[in-house]
């Protein structure tokens, strides 16, 4: 059980200030370094837990396997920047600046960095999970153990897209806590976070939890967070979030603090679930695979819904694009399928879908039911390898196109891709379509989500390859308009309203 590590943003940005805090502290056939502890009907109860008794024996079965987690790394500061780069996410101010200040050699040359976070024991061999964060870029990793042991942590594996790291320590018979069954996780849990927040020492603070599968908040790449008031503050990152059975059911990595750099009741911990699932992988192969399907995918509006004639309720997946030679290309899946199915359940929206393909395994079979045209069809994909740069593997731009002027009707200016509109926008060498070099304030367009840079390649379904044959499509509308847009080298649909 252990305490997060990002101190999250200011009004609605969400800012990740990573939990180590920058100079100061010199102050399944196999067998895997954690277990998994299912949920059973006699253990929902535990009698020697109550509001009236205290928590005292849940504290006293994890405390001992949660530890300090200590990371050192030598930078080199100038005059210019004595700080050098800061262990906090970029573009996050350090809450502790001030204060961190006094430490610094006035000096040109190297200096040493230090952060602090929290570990959790899951193996009496010495396995600790921890947030990747807490580690990324040390030099050397230094653990410390309830009964005062300082140890120094190897790092086995990190994934930054799920924010978990595992280290090892050199001892046997330590002490560990087994993860519960976060898919068993309710709304109204009680639970505790336990770790090491601003170094003060180990730390229990409880709460319930206020909600489960929270994504789109853009702090990670795969987000299925749970929710909870417990106290999270910097120096939790990488903590336990614990149920009262004293499993491990989280581990704490993110807070929202509005700015204000400490706990305001909104924290978030990566289920144990997706946490074992990593764990499994580093321990195994030094690294994370999961599957890849190759697509552009947005969530499915209500518009989109009407548009794409999907019967039902307006959920789903909306394929924008299909990378070439991709498993997706290959299966025949196309731009405009609705996936409404994974593997027999109900795809919710498109974090959904991108999350269960990722947990999938690469050249494994995945059964995926769509809405092509208001007809469902079932289509077998076989999975690849997501690679390390999925941008790269995306389809470039196609079709020529001609002429100028702006659309009254939607409150926007747009003119023929070209090689100078193209540096302007910083659009691909390659972009066709008709870019929008400009869009009225209050406008439709603007409602709409659009913006200049965005480049139009379709209107209703028809490609659009010259703005007379724009303004004619927008002019003919008897309603709202399906546009197909580029945009930062993927492809998505919006829906625009026409005066």
């Amino acid at each position: 059980m252990n305490i997060p590590r990002r101190s999250l943003i200011a009004g609605t940005a969400l800012v990740v200030a990573g939990v180590v805090l920058g100079s100061w502290i010199t102050a399944k056939t196999q067998s895997f370094p954690f277990s998994y502890a299912p949920v059973t009907a006699a253990a929902q109860s535990n009698p020697q837990v109550s509001f009236e008794t205290g928590f005292n024996s849940v504290v006293q079965k994890v405390a001992p396997a949660i530890v300090s987690v200590y990371s050192t790394q030598t930078v080199k500061v100038s005059s210019n920047n004595r700080r050098g780069p800061s262990f906090n996410q970029p573009g996050q101010q350090d809450p502790f600046e001030q204060f961190f200040r006094q430490f610094d050699n006035p000096n040109q040359g190297p200096q040493t960095r230090r952060g602090l976070g929290s570990g959790v024991i899951t193996s009496a061999d010495g396995y600790i999970v921890t947030n990747n964060h807490v580690v990324d870029g040390a030099d050397e990793v230094k653990v410390v153990l309830q009964d005062k042991r300082e140890l120094i942590a190897k790092v086995v594996g990190k994934d930054s897209l799920s924010d978990v790291a595992v280290l090892k320590v050199d001892a046997t018979n330590l002490p560990h806590v087994p993860f519960g069954n976060s898919d068993n996780v309710k709304v109204g849990d009680i639970v505790l976070a336990m770790g090491n927040p601003f170094g003060v020492g180990q730390t229990v603070t409880m709460g319930i939890v206020g909600a489960t599968g929270r994504h789109g908040l853009d702090i990670e790449q795969y987000e299925d967070f749970i929710q909870t008031d417990a106290a999270i503050n910097p120096g939790n990152s990488g903590g336990a979030l614990v149920n009262v059975r004293g499993e491990v059911i989280g581990i704490n990595t993110a807070i929202l603090s509005n700015g204000g750099g400490g706990n305001q009741g909104v924290g978030f911990a990566v289920p144990a679930k997706m946490v074992s699932h990593v764990m499994e992988q580093i321990t195994r192969g030094g690294k994370v695979s999961r599957g890849w399907l190759g697509v552009g995918i947005q969530s499915v509006s209500p518009e989109i819904a009407k548009q794409f004639n999907l019967k039902g309720a307006a959920r789903g997946a909306l394929i924008g694009e299909v990378n070439e030679g991709s498993p997706a290309a290959k299966a025949g899946l196309q731009r405009g399928d609705i996936v409404t199915e994974l593997n027999g359940s109900p795809v919710e929206d498109s974090d959904d879908l991108r999350l269960r393909v990722a947990s999938l395994n690469p050249n494994s079979t995945a059964q995926f039911k769509v809405s092509r045209d208001g007809n469902e069809r079932n289509i077998s994909v076989l999975l690849g390898e997501r690679p390390a740069d999925p941008e790269s593997a995306r389809r470039g731009g196609n079709g020529p196109s001609s002429a100028e002027p702006s659309s009254p009707q939607l409150g926007i200016s747009v003119e023929p891709a070209t090689s100078e509109n193209r540096r302007q926008f910083g659009l691909n060498a390659r972009a066709t379509g008709l870019v929008i070099t400009g869009v009225n304030p209050g406008s439709p367009a603007e409602q709409a989500g659009l913006r200049a840079g965005d480049v139009i390649q379709e209107v209703n379904r028809q490609a659009v390859n010259d703005v007379t044959q724009f303004q004619r499509l927008v002019r003919g509308a008897n309603g709202p308009l399906l546009l197909y847009v580029q945009r930062n080298g993927g492809g998505i649909y919006l829906t625009v309203q026409p005066r």
